[in-house]
């Protein structure tokens, strides 16, 4: 059985012959801005929502989050880490527990997996080799998928929400069927992307983006872009986590303004994952991880048709209810 792990042997040693001041290096000053800018935009409305002391409403509750919530956060993010993938393990859980509305779970995953994602992208931005341009290039596509996209989200009713995660999910259910089962392609050795290898990237990318404000995470997704177009699969490990770190704070930014989430879950989810995502990549050194997608398979593809099913019978019943407008 393949061993799979955040970092494989094909990982380069971090900095190994390779200058503080290299463009890689480099890249950590944007994403520490972007973070910290995220960071006090945050702060800022958890500021307001504590003045408030509403509890009424989950995007306004500031309580301080459960353990519960917390160990959450520190579990799915080891995963994803790994990568087995966040959004598709933390929706069968919201659900589950009836933690958060359906309406609200794209806006809770991504303000919530937001700050541990920039723990990951500056890890594997740079222990793993990938061309510089490239990288960047995929990641401003992602970006860009994801503003358009949470526009989109933020506003939509919660019955379509229920539906096109329905949908994500059962997509992110078949691609983690197609990595347990090897019928994703192999990939090749390549680490960077060019011409017209390098536009369909860049597409792929946009709509990936996009993706992610509904719900469905970009790993697999990326993984069998790059190795489509004859890339190392390991670079998707830099390209999606650099592309998540910087798109999840610009979506987030829209869910938050329009009270799209739940304020309580989503710090939890913070504060259990980054310390996990740091286990993650430096503690663990092998682990099969075929077993547990295997479950994630069974858990998502229920909680695919459970969404699609209250879907269907709020339309036979002719109820919706509408997303909050623009703040």
């Amino acid at each position: 059985m393949r061993h799979s792990t955040g970092v494989d042997s094909r990982t380069r040693p971090l900095y190994k012959g390779r200058s503080l001041l290299s463009p890689k290096a480099l890249l950590l000053v944007p994403l520490a801005i972007v973070g910290l800018a995220f960071i006090a935009f945050w702060a800022w409305n958890f500021r307001k929502a504590r003045v408030a002391g509403r509890r009424d409403d989950p995007a306004a509750d500031a309580r301080a989050p459960t353990l519960l919530q917390i160990a959450i956060g520190a579990v799915t993010d080891f995963f994803d880490t790994l990568g087995v993938g966040s959004f598709a393990t933390t929706t069968p859980i919201f659900r589950f527990t009836k933690m958060v509305p359906d309406r609200l779970i794209p806006g809770t995953l991504n303000v919530g997996h937001a700050l541990p994602t920039f723990v990951e992208a500056a890890v594997y931005t740079q222990i793993i080799e990938v061309n510089f341009t490239t990288l960047v290039l995929m990641i401003a596509a992602a970006v860009a998928g994801a503003w358009l996209g949470a526009g989109v989200v933020a506003r939509l009713p919660k019955q379509k929400i229920q539906v096109g995660m329905g949908m994500a999910l059962l997509a992110a259910a078949a691609l983690l069927v197609a990595r347990v089962t090897k019928l994703l392609p192999a990939g090749g050795t390549a680490v960077e992307l060019s011409g017209g290898l390098l536009a369909v990237g860049l597409v792929g990318n946009f709509i990936f983006g996009a993706l992610m404000t509904i719900g469905i995470g970009a790993y697999a997704p990326i993984m069998i872009l790059v190795s489509m177009l004859g890339m190392d699969p390991t670079t998707a490990f830099p390209i999606m986590m650099g592309s998540c770190a910087f798109l999840m704070p610009i979506a987030s930014t829209q869910f938050v303004r329009h009270g799209a989430y739940a304020l309580r879950p989503a710090l939890g989810l913070a504060l259990g994952g980054m310390p996990a995502v740091l286990a993650a990549a430096f503690i663990v050194k092998s682990m099969s991880l075929d077993t547990v997608r295997i479950l994630v398979v069974l858990v998502v593809g229920y909680t695919a048709v459970t969404l699609l099913r209250a879907a269907a019978r709020e339309q036979v019943g002719g109820k919706s209810e509408d997303a909050p407008g623009p703040a």
